[in-house]
């Protein structure tokens, strides 16, 4: 099933020569065919070093290559993509909606807003547990995060926002709600 979104990855060089990420991470499909959403979710891999992460960017699909229905997400390993995770059940996400956008745009702003998160140029990584992209008629990107208090969620908003400078509002949602607490 993945192999039409990834191709095979392997990196060839030895452990040693390669730079480490802060946090490993797992890349996640939601294939978007099936009524169970658990049975549409399939763990296609995880990578925890820079020279892996762009293995694999340079052999899978861009989002805009996706099924519409299909997803994919990358989260901190151990950490599933669902908010019942214990590590999601407390907090929320930052939904940026990007409805008009060019499909390049958007495959531009998942890349980089990937980069972001696995690179940890966020003051507060700890409190980020994965990205999400929504191929959908209006795509959505959501960085999500575990806390809803309002020092990190705040602090994560702006930073975004001010890397992707696009007319779209960034909007935070507590994972079992469907009313916004931010805005920006």
């Amino acid at each position: 099933m993945s192999s039409t979104v990834i191709e095979s990855v392997s990196s060839h060089l030895p452990e040693r020569m390669k730079h480490p990420l802060r946090d490993e991470w797992t890349f996640w499909l939601l294939m978007g065919d099936k009524k169970n959403w658990e049975d549409n979710l399939e763990k296609l891999t995880s990578f925890s070093t820079v020279e892996d992460y762009w293995c694999l960017y340079h052999h899978m699909k861009v989002p805009s290559e996706l099924k519409l229905g299909q997803d994919y997400m990358i989260f901190k390993k151990g950490i599933q993509p669902m908010w019942e995770d214990p590590h999601n059940k407390k907090g929320g996400r930052w939904l940026i909606m990007l409805d008009r956008m060019t499909s390049a745009h958007m495959d531009s702003i998942w890349a980089d807003t990937v980069l972001i998160l696995i690179g940890a140029t966020l003051e507060h990584t700890d409190d980020i547990c994965g990205v999400v992209v929504n191929v959908r008629d209006k795509n959505k990107i959501s960085v999500w995060m575990k806390t809803n208090d309002s020092d990190p969620v705040l602090e994560v908003g702006r930073k975004l926002r001010k890397q992707f400078k696009i007319p779209y509002k960034f909007n935070y949602y507590k994972h079992n709600s469907s009313k916004s607490m931010y805005s920006m």
